[in-house]
């Protein structure tokens, strides 16, 4: 199945901004454009910390 890359950075970004969490480096990866990869960026400690409790949330 292919994803658009950029579809799939907007609905991520929407779906962390709705848990109020930011990732200032997320975006398309523009040197692979065969791969569609995203580059979630770097984040610091607090913020890699909420995501992780958000997905954990989300798995429960």
């Amino acid at each position: 199945m292919s994803v658009d890359p950029f579809t799939a950075v907007e609905s991520l970004r929407a779906a962390l901004d709705a848990a109020g969490i930011v990732l200032p480096s997320l975006a398309v990866d523009p040197a692979s454009p065969t791969l569609a990869l995203v580059d979630l960026g770097r984040v610091r400690a607090d913020v890699a910390m909420r995501l992780a409790e958000a997905l954990q949330r989300g798995a429960a």
